[in-house]
């Protein structure tokens, strides 16, 4: 991120608003000639901004966010309707005429969501306002581009990715409460895939993974802001479907992007092209609704699976980012240039490299359990948590995975009464236990689970628990005599 440009960045922005710019565009995906520029220059590279000063306090990229931010609106203005992109409205036309193939047509909507979700992001992490602004303007526009179009049309146009349109729009209801995202978020919404969803139905063969998994995420957003038991439905199916039907085991997805196969079965499917590095980005988003929703270990169980083996290794000492994860024995890993890719997997996998404190702690009432004040410590990693609202805090101290176990250090001005629940993973080996100030528990809770930690916490306080590995393996779905070599999270 420090080494990309913002005059660069914005180059495309600028000539598209009528705006002179002399800098030298970036290439690959964002080169002037590209239908999906934007994507990451106006949209992944916000994001990521947003989140490396949320996650490190990073004011230098704040700063760099911040004055993206005041060009884009600029361009926004120039453009005077709403509309901003890094190319022409030209693209919109020929999605509303029906012209959906590449390259004339790549994914229109796909690149808007990015801008937008960037936007938010600047927002929502860095308190920008105008950031707030700009995205109200996108979706005004957006908004007015489906006026007069059909909806048998406008069902057509959707098979085009178009990424979490509708998770942004419900984003922005969600923060706005201004009731025209809300029902324009309902605008992306395929019946077509949802209804097969609803029904418990896997009909997911054929289709292209990473297109499908923001639509599901967009579902669990309305559903969160509606309260609509059927997008929950939705979601949660389609997560259980394609982590237990579909997923290879480092805890992700596709072949060549898509969904070949029936469910239950990836035998040889082994090859260069598995494992798109984007799908396990927008499945670990999904598994943080879920688990919010439920409370259910299993999800954040998920999430360290795809965190541990196919996230933290596709970035090389340079920064650069993987698009495919092989499988296949003998292949190897191929990374992105500097300046000449930025693929859809180069901006996932610049937001995730900037927020890896995200999800090791949750707080209040999860899934059924009631209490607001608890704290659920899912993931094991060093980190320090400083939960200012309530005058709690820890400090987490391993080295898991090489240490199989974590100490947690409490931290508290004055005694307070308080459930913590540390996860105690599926894979936990015989001999688990815990300590609370060196004293030995006679309880421990089943692998899988939460282990429910209820006292009266003091400052200094010590939780030391032990997590023991133990080798196994685990079939390729549809092939049991291809297996995967595990070691507690890892796969060897």
């Amino acid at each position: 991120l420090d080494s990309l440009t913002t005059d660069r960045l914005l180059h495309s922005f600028r000539v598209t608003s009528g705006i002179t710019s002399t800098a030298t565009p970036y290439g690959g995906w964002e080169k002037p000639d590209c239908t999906l520029r934007g994507h990451f220059n106006g949209g992944h590279y916000l994001s990521a901004v947003a989140l490396a000063y949320a996650s490190s306090s990073n004011e230098t990229l704040r700063t760099r966010g911040d004055g993206m931010v005041a060009e884009l609106a600029r361009c926004q203005k120039a453009n005077g309707n709403g509309y901003l992109s890094a190319y022409t409205v030209e693209q919109f036309g020929l999605l509303a005429a029906g012209v959906t193939e590449y390259p004339r047509v790549w994914a229109p909507f796909y690149t808007q969501h990015k801008i937008m979700a960037g936007l938010v992001d600047m927002y929502v992490h860095t308190g920008n306002e105008q950031a707030l602004a700009v995205a109200e303007g996108m979706a005004g526009w957006v908004c007015g581009y489906f006026q007069g179009i059909a909806d048998d049309q406008r069902q057509k146009m959707l098979r085009i990715e178009y990424g979490g349109m509708n998770e942004v729009l419900a984003n922005l209801y969600g923060l706005t409460g201004k009731q025209e995202y809300l029902d324009t978020a309902r605008l992306f919404e395929q019946p077509v895939f949802l209804d097969a969803l609803a029904g418990r139905r896997d009909e997911l063969k054929g289709l292209h993974a990473n297109t499908h998994v923001p639509k599901a995420i967009g579902a669990a957003r309305m559903y969160e802001l509606t309260g609509d038991a059927r997008y929950r439905e939705i979601a949660e199916y389609f997560l259980e479907e394609v982590l237990t039907e579909r997923s290879y085991a480092i805890g992700n997805t596709s072949v060549g992007e898509s969904w070949r196969s029936d469910p239950g079965n990836l035998k040889g499917s082994l090859e260069y092209h598995d494992a798109e590095c984007c799908a396990a980005y927008n499945l670990m988003k999904l598994d943080r609704h879920v688990f919010a929703w439920t409370g259910d270990a299993r999800w954040m169980d998920a999430y360290e699976r795809s965190l541990w083996n196919c996230r933290m290794g596709t970035q090389n000492a340079q920064g650069l980012k993987q698009y495919f994860f092989p499988l296949a024995a003998g292949y190897w890993r191929f990374y992105n240039s500097a300046e000449g890719s930025f693929w859809c997997c180069t901006g996932t996998g610049a937001e995730e490299f900037a927020k890896f404190n995200d999800a090791i702690y949750y707080h209040g009432a999860v899934g059924a359990l009631p209490e607001s004040g608890s704290v659920w410590v899912n993931q094991f990693i060093a980190s320090e948590l400083d939960w200012k609202e309530q005058k709690f805090g820890l400090r987490q101290e391993t080295s898991f995975p090489n240490e199989q176990g974590t100490t947690l250090h409490i931290k508290v001005a004055a005694p307070q009464r308080r459930s913590i629940y540390v996860r105690i993973p599926g894979w936990v080996a015989e001999g688990g236990a815990v300590r609370i100030n060196g004293r030995a528990l006679e309880a421990f809770a089943q692998a899988g689970s939460y282990l429910s930690l209820t006292r009266e916490w003091r400052n200094g306080d010590k939780i030391e628990l032990s997590l023991p590995m133990q080798l196994r393996s685990e079939p390729l779905l549809g092939e049991p005599t291809m297996r995967a070599a595990l070691y507690g999270p890892l796969v060897l």
